[in-house]
């Protein structure tokens, strides 16, 4: 039996950070796939199998999923929303990767179950520690939640008057 590795979610429309995120993973080693999408809506599509992500496995959740807030199409606060509001990825890692360090972002983040909120730094050297440090804490050193069974609701026929 063959022991797929999880995959890093990156949820990113700049090319640029995109890159060095991917760039620092690997110099930290982190061999797990990176899967990058540039946008909201991207992003919903490929954690509950929808559009060209269709045919994806969705019990097949990544590790973590690295979420920049600043998005074109859905922001990154309302896939935050979404991803809380379903069983199926409710206790999914998110960690806010974003240029923003407005106070109304943290807590807009927090107050919808983030795991982390890091600021994107500006210097090349200090992106490049920043994201591998992140790869290697919830690649290596983080216990994930229990999976967990997804299981249909169960519909009462009968009913009580």
């Amino acid at each position: 039996m063959m022991i797929q590795e999880q995959t890093i979610l990156l949820v990113e429309d700049n090319d640029d950070d995109a890159e060095l995120a991917a760039r620092a993973f690997h110099h930290a080693k982190i061999t797990n796939p990176l899967i990058r999408v540039r946008d909201g809506v991207e992003a919903l599509d490929y954690l509950f199998g929808r559009g060209k992500h269709a045919e994806r496995d969705v019990s097949e959740l990544p590790a973590v999923t690295l979420l920049d807030l600043n998005l074109p199409k859905v922001s990154g606060l309302e896939v935050l929303k979404a991803i809380r509001a379903d069983e199926r990825t409710k206790h999914l890692p998110i960690v806010i990767l974003t240029s923003s360090n407005e106070d109304k972002d943290r807590l807009g983040a927090y107050d919808h179950f983030a795991n982390s909120y890091v600021v994107k730094p500006v210097d090349y050297d200090q992106f490049l520690a920043s994201a591998r440090q992140l790869g290697l804490y919830w690649m290596v050193l983080n216990a994930p939640p229990p999976r967990k069974e997804i299981c249909p609701k169960v519909l009462s026929t009968s009913s009580s008057f």
